[in-house]
Order: structure tokens, then sequence, then C-alpha cells
């Protein structure tokens, strides 16, 4: 259940700009777009803390090297070839860790960065007099919920992404919930967000802005990822969340 907030907007987003607040602490009283997925495909797992896995790390690790190079020094890797080696496996025990990277995977993103910023037009878009990691709130459906802005520039908001295939992007959006998260975003921030995307194999790059038709899926999104929240987790929830189940057509 979220919580009620007597702190001031301006206090609350300052205090969002740190990492730790944003994921556990004040930010806990907001929902985001990472729980778009959890309400409306497993709500049984809303609430509960995700660990972290080589997808996240990786994805932290490539955009931290873009937006806030200080902290990628400190993403954790081991010169090894596999997590079954012994070496990596020590690695973690003696850091009290769950992952790292492989030199490979470091190596990989740092490829990926590399040719971002080679390609002039969005070395341009990333770099021009922008702000990067902007958190911001809003409410939608009468509950607060927060975001954290890659990019925000004079006109467009721009949040990168990396894919296994380009050309499967605009598929993407749907099954990974950018949708939602534009939604979300332009909400927050009063401005249209624009995906910034490299292909990990291919290293092909493409920027997307959202159609109405995404926006109008993000929005529905939302709507029933709140019922869901409503439903069972609520002040005044009706429901205990052992009772989900799925109602669809096939």
């Amino acid at each position: 259940m979220l919580k009620k907030k007597s702190k001031s907007i301006m206090e609350v987003i300052e205090k969002l700009r740190d990492d730790n607040e944003y994921y556990n602490g004040v930010g806990k009283n907001y929902l985001s777009n990472s729980d778009i997925g959890t309400l409306l495909k497993n709500p049984k797992l809303f609430g509960h803390k995700r660990e972290d896995n080589k997808n996240f790390l990786f994805g932290r690790y490539f955009h931290q090297l873009i937006l806030e190079p200080e902290k990628a020094e400190d993403v954790p890797w081991v010169d090894v070839s596999s997590r079954n080696t012994k070496a990596y496996k020590e690695f973690l025990a003696e850091n009290e860790l769950t992952v790292a990277l492989l030199s490979s995977e470091k190596a990989e993103a740092e490829l990926l960065v590399s040719k971002i910023r080679q390609n002039v037009d969005i070395f341009e878009m990333i770099y021009s007099d922008n702000e990067f990691e902007v958190p911001g709130t809003t409410e939608l459906h009468g509950l607060p919920w927060k975001g954290k802005a890659d990019i925000v520039g004079n006109d467009f908001l721009y949040d990168l992404k990396t894919s296994s295939s380009i050309d499967r992007f605009k598929w993407s959006v749907r099954d990974y919930n950018y949708d939602s998260q534009a939604y979300i975003y332009q909400h927050i921030f009063g401005k249209p967000l624009r995906f910034i995307v490299i292909d990990k194999d291919t290293h092909m790059m493409g920027v997307y802005s959202v159609s109405e038709e995404s926006l109008e899926r993000g929005a529905e999104k939302v709507e029933r990822a709140v019922e869901v929240y409503n439903k069972f987790f609520s002040e005044n929830s009706t429901d205990y969340i052992d009772q989900f189940y799925y109602q669809n057509e096939v």
C-alpha cells in the first residue's frame, strides 16, 4: 500500500535524485512504469524487491557510461569468460554480490557507447544543453507516480535503449511497456518522449517518436494497472491478492 506523502513536491523530487531514495526510500511511496508489468502480469509479486541480474546490470552500465560516467567506474566486473568459473563465484562471495559483469559484457557496453558517440546527430541529441537523470512525479487516476527521465531536452525527453533486434523495436515498445513509460513520462514532464535505440549485434541505431496509438495503449495499461492496484493493494482494497486470476478471450 502506498503511504500518504507529507513532504512538498520539490523536497520529494530533490530526494528522488538519489538512486537509493528513488528505489528504496521516499520513492516507495510512488508507483512507476516498472510496476505496470507486475500489476498486469503477476500482481502477486507487487512490492517485492527485484533481484539484480546481468541484464539490469548491463543496462545500468550502458546508461551510466553515457549519462553518469563517474558512477560507471563502480560497476563490478570480472575478467573471466563464464559465470560458471570458480573465479567468478569467488568474486561474488568476496564482494557480497549477486551478479557482476563479465569482461566481454563490459567491453560490449563500451563498444555500443563508442558507436553512439560517433553518430553526430545522436551525439547532439544527447549532449546539447540537456539535463540527465531527472526525476519527477505526477498523479494519474488518483495515485502518485514517479519517473526518472534519462535525458530532458528543450522540446523532447530521450530514453536510451539497447535492442537485440532493432527491426523489432516497435514490438518491444508493446512487449516491454515502453508505451506506458512514454504516457507516464509525458504527464510528468509535459514533453513527448523519444527513444534512442542501438542494436547490440549490428550496431544500427534509430530514433523513435511515440505514436498516438502507442500513447493510447500506454494510457489503457496504466488504467488497468490502477484497477488491479486498487482492488488488491489500496486502503480500500476489496480482495486478497490470492484471489487474482486472469480473465481473457482466446
